[in-house]
C-alpha cells in the first residue's frame, strides 16, 4: 500500500491498556489511586448484573465504589446520558469505570463530559469542542469489538432527530482500558461473533479511510490476522481464554486504528439501520460489509488486495484487483463460517427501514471518509437492497 510523497498526519493514543487474565479485579484500585482518585460509579447494564461479572469488580473497589448505574439500553441516548451524569453527580464521584460492551462505554464517555463541563449532551454535539481533559474513566470492556476502550469518539441515539450522532473528543478518550479475557468467557456465540465483526470492519475501514496512515494502517492488518484465526475459534469454544485474549487485543487495534484513521460506508449505513430498525451495530456491519467493499473495489483495489494477504487469502500472481476481489469472497466465507447472520431481512429489516436509512446515511459523519465517494442516497439504497 503507496502513500503519496507529501503524506502528513497525526496519530494519537493516549490510553493506557492493561492486559491478562484476572487483570479486572487485581488492578484496578492501583490504577484508582495512580489518578488520585478515591470515589467510583461503576456505569454498566443489567445484563452485566446478570451474568455476576461485576461482582469481583465491585467487591476489589470496596468503600471507593459509591455508587452502580446500570440502566442503559442496547443503543445508548442523550436521556440517558444526562440521566446517568445526574446520578454520578450526586454520588460525587471523581471517576468513572465502565464496565460492559460499546453502549456502556459510549454512555460513560459523554458522561465524563457533563461531570466536568456541566449542562446537557445537547450542548457538545459535534467535534472537538473541549479544551482540557475530562473526569477520569477506566474502561473494563466485557465484548471484545468496539474498540470504544481507546478512542475518543461516542455513539449516542438523539431521539429529537431519529438519528445516531457522534461525540468526538480527543480530550476524553478512557485513561486506562482493562482488558481480561475472564470477561469475555461468557459471550454467547452470536455475540462473540457480531462483536468480532465489528472489530474486523474497523480495522478494513480504517485500512481503506480516506484518512489512512501507516501507524493505523499497521494496526489494522495484524487486527485482521488475528481476527482471521482466533474469532472462529472463540464462536467454537468460548471457553477459550487464549483466543478470546487475542479477540480482545484485535478489537483494540482496530479501536486505535480506526480511531486515528476513521470509518467509512459500512459505518454510515450501520448507525442508520441502527436508529431506524434497531439492528445491533455489530451485526449490521458484519452484514453490510462485504456488500461496501464491493461497492468500494473500483477506488479501493489496492487497500482491499492488503486485507486479502492479512487474512491469507491472496495468491502468488493476483493482480490487486484479483486480490480484492478474493478478499471480499473471504470475508462473506468468515461471516458463514462463525454464523453471523447474512441478511439484514432476518433482523426484520423492511423495505421501508432501507429507504430511510439511506437518506439518514449521507448526513453521517462516518460517511466523509469512505473510499469511495457516494454520489447520493440511490447509490446507498442499492448495497441496501443487496444486504436485504
Amino acid at each position: 500500500m503507496a502513500y503519496d510523497q507529501d503524506l502528513s498526519f497525526v496519530y494519537l493514543g493516549t490510553t493506557k491498556v492493561i492486559f491478562g487474565i484476572g487483570s479486572s479485579s487485581q488492578e484496578l484500585e492501583a490504577e484508582m489511586n495512580s489518578l488520585h482518585c478515591s470515589r467510583a460509579v461503576v456505569v454498566t447494564d443489567q445484563g452485566i448484573i446478570k451474568a455476576g461479572l461485576l461482582d469481583k469488580i465491585t467487591a476489589g473497589l470496596g468503600a471507593k465504589c459509591v455508587g452502580v448505574y446500570s440502566d442503559i439500553p442496547q443503543d445508548t441516548g442523550i436521556d440517558v446520558v444526562d440521566k446517568a451524569a445526574a446520578f454520578a453527580r450526586a454520588k460525587g464521584a471523581d471517576i468513572l469505570i465502565s464496565v460492559g460492551g460499546g453502549s456502556v462505554i459510549d454512555t460513560a464517555k459523554c458522561m465524563c463530559i457533563l461531570l466536568t463541563e456541566g449542562g446537557s449532551l445537547n450542548d457538545f454535539e459535534g467535534i472537538q469542542l473541549l479544551t482540557r481533559p475530562q473526569l477520569p474513566h477506566v474502561v473494563i470492556p466485557t465484548t471484545a469489538g468496539t474498540g470504544s476502550e481507546v478512542t475518543w469518539a461516542a455513539v449516542v441515539f438523539d431521539k429529537s432527530k431519529g438519528q445516531k450522532i457522534l461525540i468526538v473528543e480527543s480530550f476524553n478518550a478512557p485513561r486506562v482500558a482493562i482488558l481480561d479475557p475472564q470477561l469475555t468467557a461468557k459471550l454467547p456465540p452470536l455475540l462473540t461473533a457480531s462483536t468480532g465483526m465489528d472489530a474486523f470492519c474497523h480495522a478494513v475501514e480504517a485500512i481503506s479511510s480516506m484518512q489512512r496512515e501507516p501507524v493505523a494502517d499497521a494496526l489494522g492488518m495484524h487486527a485482521l490476522r488475528l481476527l482471521t484465526k482466533y474469532l472462529p475459534i472463540c464462536v467454537a469454544d468460548g471457553s477459550n481464554l487464549a483466543a478470546r485474549g487475542q479477540v480482545q487485543l484485535a478489537a483494540t487495534m482496530a479501536g486505535w486504528a480506526f480511531g486515528n484513521a476513521m470509518v467509512g460506508l459500512v459505518h454510515a449505513m450501520a448507525h442508520s439501520i441502527g436508529a431506524v430498525a434497531h439492528v445491533p451495530h455489530g451485526i449490521a456491519n458484519g452484514i453490510l460489509l462485504p456488500h461496501c467493499m464491493e461497492f468500494n473495489i473500483p477506488a479501493a483495489e489496492d487497500y482491499y488486495a492488503a486485507v486479502a494477504e492479512a487474512m491469507g487469502v491472496r495468491r502468488n500472481g493476483q493482480s490487486d484487483g484479483e486480490a480484492a476481489r478474493a478478499a471480499v469472497k473471504a470475508v462473506f466465507a468468515l461471516t458463514k463460517k462463525i454464523g453471523h447472520p447474512q441478511k439484514l431481512s432476518e433482523c426484520g429489516v423492511q423495505e421501508e427501514h432501507i429507504i430511510k436509512a439511506a437518506e439518514l446515511s449521507m448526513s453521517d459523519g462516518s460517511i466523509i471518509n469512505n473510499a469511495r465517494f457516494v454520489t447520493g442516497a440511490d447509490e446507498v439504497l442499492g448495497i441496501f437492497r443487496q444486504a436485504l
